[in-house]
């Protein structure tokens, strides 16, 4: 692999790792790095590697169990050489073998090269926090963080594979261990890969929800054991050498976790909050900033006009990396842009829905679930529609995207397929969120859109052990009363305000395709001309599209997932990596330079 290959793809992730850049290479082997500073500042220098040299390690993310585990390395008689959180990866790895991931609590990504038996580990966290991709082929693999930073060491681009655009289309992102390229994979969350002489040799689950055993018990025995658990996994997840803060809404989750910081912490903590006007929307502003005041917490509320988010967009798509439909992005952008200005941490509620039952279709009467679930046979009637249907799927899709949407699954059936027998369906219905759209629509937005400021995201509703605290307690005590999440808000009373925690919930919604309606014409006469455009819809199809848009005067849903693809096509695998900026024009990036 030529010299300047590794120095582009490294480059490429400048963002995710401002503070300092290392590279490690024998041979044929080169391993990477950019860090972000937040443990052992001084120290942490990456690649890590043992005193003789046998063992190399490149990390992202946090060892959030690192006290505890290097104590007990220590006492096994482990010599360390830095006060870095990961450094207990190669020890572990040394001390327990193959197994040494049970061992470990945290976020992360990381590849561990065993150079005597040359011998590389690949794996992530057992949520899916932290991102790695990987190409295989038949002169080696290749990996990465961000599909941008692999795409330099790739002897050509890929293309996009229709299978890939296909889920796109139909439920906002593509799950699974396929991306929307062709011959680039995601390492799947709570796996490893073993790589040997440049073959995959293997992949092994080391952690998985289904294992989780459910836990017949009462709301005090429950409350009395996640007094411990929750203490413990905020004790841990605040260990950190420089200053963070919290992303809050009006939600429970994050008042949740400023109510439990703030009983930790004899500080004032800052917090972010994020709102705007539109029509028939609730400004979460006003809430945020009264649990804020409850808390005594350093409170900086942001509001900006739609422009401003606009601008935002092909920040957020290269931010993204991977093509996903989620609107929250752009705001979850804006606020780590703000909040980068004070630090290098926050914590965000992300994961209470999916580990406690927060949302509303797990409240879904039992009777309608099972008569969708004859429409889709193996899923249990957790389905989505799709963008495109009928009489629209029909015009718009070309040949190849129309015979990959007819032949594609949906990516719940094979999650619904994966629950022990013995689950509610409750409990199923949690696991195929946590192993869908959390791990491949939530989790992206949270790691993406912070790392794109240098910013890193911690999220106890996602730590391992309180997901699976959640999906072990009986249904009785998730939903009760017409109310999900009813344990956490009912243990939750001493840190919240009921009128907050029972009131009804609430989601963030964020009014982009309104903001399109000035630039509709414009969009009918530049989209369907736009070469990736044309290689995957009708032109004729996306032209009729955008003329009814401008008669009703916003984008559809349809046509804002084209624009998009149309801006990831050319910011992410037409690009060389460089940050479009928070003030770049998307309407000049979607026109055709030739």
């Amino acid at each position: 692999m030529p010299e300047e290959r590794i120095t582009a793809a490294v480059a490429r992730l400048g963002h995710r790792g401002p503070d300092d850049r290392g590279v490690w290479r024998e041979g044929n082997v080169a391993l990477g790095h950019t860090r972000l500073s937040i443990i052992d500042l001084a120290g942490g220098h990456q690649p890590l590697v043992t005193a003789d040299g046998a063992l190399v390690l490149i990390a992202n993310g946090e060892i959030y169990n690192h006290v505890e585990l290097r104590a007990e390395l220590e006492r096994a008689g482990c010599a360390f050489r830095t006060h870095s959180d990961c450094e207990v990866l190669l020890h572990a790895y040394r001390v327990y073998g193959d197994d040494f991931l049970e061992h470990v609590s945290g976020m992360f990504a990381f590849a561990l090269y065993d150079v005597p038996r040359r011998r590389l580990l690949l794996a992530r966290d057992h949520l899916g926090q932290k991102p790695l991709f990987v190409a295989a082929g038949a002169d080696g693999v290749r990996f990465a963080s961000e599909i941008k930073a692999l795409l330099p060491l790739l002897p050509a681009r890929p293309s996009v594979r229709a299978v890939g655009l296909a889920r796109y289309l139909q439920h906002q992102y593509a799950a699974g261990r396929e991306t929307i390229l062709e011959g680039v994979e995601r390492v799947l969350p709570g796996e490893v890969m073993e790589v040997v002489d440049g073959r995959v040799r293997g992949r092994r689950r080391y952690w998985d929800a289904s294992a989780v055993e459910p836990w017949e018990t009462d709301f005090e025995s429950a409350s009395t054991a996640f007094d411990e658990l929750f203490d413990r996994v905020m004790r841990q997840h605040q260990r950190s050498d420089v200053p963070f803060g919290l992303f809050l809404s009006g939600g429970v989750d994050s008042a949740t976790l400023l109510g439990a910081l703030s009983r930790l912490r004899d500080e004032p903590l800052h917090t972010y909050s994020v709102g705007f006007e539109a029509p028939d929307m609730v400004d979460e502003l006003p809430l945020a900033a009264q649990v804020a005041r409850r808390n005594a917490s350093r409170h900086h509320p942001f509001a900006p006009d739609g422009a401003a988010l606009l601008a935002r967009l092909p920040r957020t798509i290269w931010a993204a990396d991977e093509l996903m439909r989620d609107f929250a992005s752009l705001p979850t952008l804006y606020l780590a842009e703000q909040a980068q200005r004070d630090l290098k941490v926050v914590f965000s509620g992300e994961g209470g829905d999916e580990a406690f039952a927060g949302y509303g279709r797990y409240r879904v009467n039992p009777l309608e679930r099972r008569l969708k679930a004859v429409a889709a046979p193996g899923s249990g009637g957790f389905r989505t529609g799709g963008l495109l249907r009928g009489r629209t799927r029909r015009r718009l899709a070309g040949d190849a995207l129309a015979g990959a949407m007819r032949h594609t699954r949906e990516p719940f059936v094979e999650a619904w397929a994966s629950t022990p027998r013995g689950w509610s369906d409750l409990q199923r219905m949690q696991y195929v969120d946590l192993t869908t759209a959390l791990p491949d629509n939530l989790l992206v937005k949270a790691d993406r859109m912070l790392m794109a400021s240098g910013v890193e995201g911690r999220l106890p509703f996602v730590d391992h052990r309180i997901v699976a605290f959640g999906l072990s307690l009986p249904d009785r005590l998730k939903v009760a009363d017409g109310q999900g999440k009813h344990f956490l808000k009912r243990w939750a009373e001493r840190l919240v305000p009921r009128e907050l925690l029972y009131a009804p919930k609430r989601g963030f919604h964020v009014p982009v395709r309104g903001w399109f309606g000035d630039h509709l014409a414009w969009l009918e006469r530049v989209l369907p001309a736009h070469p990736a455009v044309r290689e995957w819809f009708r032109p004729e199809g996306v032209a009729w599209l955008l003329r009814r848009d401008a008669a009703r005067g916003r984008l559809s849903a349809p046509a804002f997932a084209i624009v998009q693809f149309a801006l990831w096509h050319r910011i992410v695998l037409e690009g060389d990596g460089a940050d479009p900026g928070s003030d770049a024009d998307p309407f000049r990036l979607l026109e055709d330079p030739a």
